[in-house]
């Protein structure tokens, strides 16, 4: 596997800035992320309904490791996790982790034993076809492979140590907007519970060595994660990049 620099930097204590994909699936995308600075492209499969194939074609045509290609999964179950990281994947992200034992159900379908135990097959897309070693590959791909767990729900929160003690869980994601909706306070982002919540994520993240990670709609909202302790930051995704500047532009152009 590919050296992974997001999860280097993360990992050495510094930040990564990166943007997730939910709408434009096309061969470009990677490539256009890529060239206006993004560090990493989360590919959505939660909510939008693309198939492994259509993540193929997107990991294929990302330039890695120029741009870290990670998949959110829809749920945290084996063949999501092996197929999509034999397609080339380099990080993994699974949704609403509620327990100590999903999280280690995600680390256990990623990682080659003796870690893990997902499934052998080599020299096919994730190593780009070559007939390296096995055991330097297995040895990569154990070390290089990024693991998300994401907190957004009650449960999660409830269960938040047991699930940042799973070793070999690199990163906490804040699902803000599903924990508020969970909470019974949807699009309530000042709230203090939800305030509350980003605090202990952090400081979970801190007791347990893990890095935190946030989705973030602004510029002025990435720059206040990051000085709250952020380093792992998804700017935003596709289709609100676009519906934003669109609207921008097109009010812009129609100002008298």
């Amino acid at each position: 596997m590919l050296a992974n620099p997001v999860k280097q930097m993360v990992k050495a204590g510094g930040v990564s800035v990166g943007t997730m994909m939910f709408e434009f699936n096309t061969t470009g995308i990677g490539r256009i992320a890529a060239n206006a600075g993004a560090e990493f492209a989360v590919y959505d499969m939660e909510h939008t309904g693309w198939d492994v194939e259509t993540i193929r074609m997107l990991i294929a045509t990302t330039p890695r490791p120029k741009l870290v290609p990670i998949v959110r999964i829809p749920t945290t179950q084996y063949h999501f996790v092996s197929r999509v990281l034999d397609m080339g994947a380099m990080g993994i992200m699974a949704p609403m982790v509620e327990s100590a034992a999903e999280a280690r159900l995600l680390v256990l379908s990623a990682k080659y034993p003796p870690v893990g135990r997902r499934g052998a097959a080599f020299s096919i897309a994730h190593d780009d076809y070559k007939n390296d070693s096995i055991a330097e590959v297995v040895r990569s791909s154990n070390a290089e492979v990024l693991i998300i767990a994401q907190i957004e729900t009650a449960a999660g929160l409830h269960n938040l140590e047991e699930i940042a003690a799973v070793a070999e869980i690199d990163v906490l994601w804040i699902g803000l907007y599903d924990l508020a909706n969970s909470l019974g306070l949807p699009g309530q982002m000042q709230h203090p519970q939800i305030q509350s919540a980003i605090d202990q994520v952090l400081a979970a993240c801190d007791r347990h060595g893990k890095v935190p990670a946030v989705l973030v709609t602004s510029v002025e909202e990435g720059r206040a994660q990051i000085q709250r302790g952020f380093r792992l930051v998804a700017f935003g995704g596709d289709v609100w990049i676009y519906q934003t500047a669109l609207t921008q532009g097109l009010a812009a152009v129609k100002a008298p």
